[in-house]
């Protein structure tokens, strides 16, 4: 099977692909590049996959033709990037993943995986399953909700989108991300002694580990099709929903001699718990592998061995936001996000 993956050079994009070579499929990547340069360690067996270096706005039907599957991954990836400026992220996030939806589906692609997320949910007292109303409160996740409706519209006998609502994400990648709940917490641990949050630390937030993300694309890949056609999924454990505090206590219990210290004042709107049961029942065998004490001790493990400093902690290599604006400040790309 011929994968196109898009994103391939960020956080997920990364450790996804070599987990794709590994399971024996052939892989092009689909990446402008914006955060190529981040390398935080160096993956064993690391093998670089063939590249095709463009924006997702620019793509053409022959950058697609001949592919069984497309895995989509490559948008602005979070909130705040995203609202940092709204137009641009609807034009990438909205604009962008249509486009390549609907060249997919004329290039003759059966299979398109795109990575929603669970932020779709925004703020709920109740616990969200894929059947729950949607309450996006970003310009991210708006663009999310919109693309799943674009994809359900789209879907037909030829053309099957598999929408995967990802739980907050966390564990290890060589282009890591510390602009994620999990990492970040794990990495003002380990390089400041201080675990300081921006909350009070009452919000609930799903987990799940990255590799418990691969193994849900490397099952939707094999499932019947006529099981997962058109289907909607949360990915993760309903036992990994927390509230921030206590992710905030188990990386103490990781990191020892740290301190926690709360922002009482800190206003932090999404709060939202999620139902993970379906897709246990629509994926065969997913089951996720990995909990969140595992995911910082394994962080832990590598900040170790590279002997992580708080200049690297805080590079703008790896935190979106930094990168995005570094890039404008320096003209490397414009101010529609183009490379000059």
């Amino acid at each position: 099977m011929k994968i196109l993956l898009t994103g391939i050079d960020g956080y997920i994009g990364t450790v996804l692909g070599q987990e794709l070579l590994k399971a024996g499929y052939e892989v092009v990547g689909f990446d402008t590049g914006y955060y190529r340069g981040a390398w935080l360690y160096d993956m064993p067996d690391f093998k670089e996959p063939k590249l095709i270096k463009k924006d997702i706005r620019d793509v053409i039907i022959e950058d697609i033709e001949g592919f069984d599957a497309v895995v989509h991954l490559a948008e602005l990836s979070n909130d705040p990037l995203g609202e940092n400026d709204p137009k641009i992220t609807r034009d990438i996030n909205h604009k962008g993943t249509v486009k390549l939806a609907m060249l997919a589906k004329e290039a003759g692609v059966s299979r398109f995986i795109y990575f929603s997320s669970c932020s779709v949910y925004g703020a709920s007292d109740n616990i969200a399953d894929e059947s729950s109303p949607t309450n996006p409160l970003t310009e991210y996740a708006k663009s999310k909700v919109l693309n799943e409706k674009t994809l359900q519209k789209l879907a037909d006998n030829n053309f099957s989108p598999i929408i995967f609502r990802n739980a907050t994400v966390y564990g290890a990648s060589p282009r890591l991300r510390f602009d994620l709940v999990v990492n970040n917490l794990a990495g003002l641990a380990f390089t400041t002694k201080e675990i300081k949050m921006n909350s009070d630390g009452t919000p609930w937030r799903p987990l799940v580990h990255i590799l418990d993300v691969c193994q849900a694309v490397l099952i939707a890949l094999k499932a019947p099709l006529k099981k997962i056609h058109n289907q909607i999924m949360n990915v993760g454990d309903t036992n990994s929903n927390y509230q921030i505090r206590d992710v905030a206590e188990i990386i103490k219990n990781t990191f020892p001699g740290c301190t926690v210290s709360l922002n009482k004042n800190g206003a932090d709107k999404r709060n939202y718990k999620v139902n993970f049961n379906k897709i246990k029942t629509v994926l065969p065998g997913f089951s996720c592998k990995y909990n969140t004490a595992y995911g910082v001790k394994e962080l832990k493990e590598i900040f170790e061995k590279i002997k992580m400093t708080k200049e690297v902690f805080m590079d703008k290599a790896y935190t979106r936001l930094k990168k995005i604006e570094y890039l404008r400040k320096t003209n490397q790309i414009d101010e529609k996000f183009f490379w000059r």
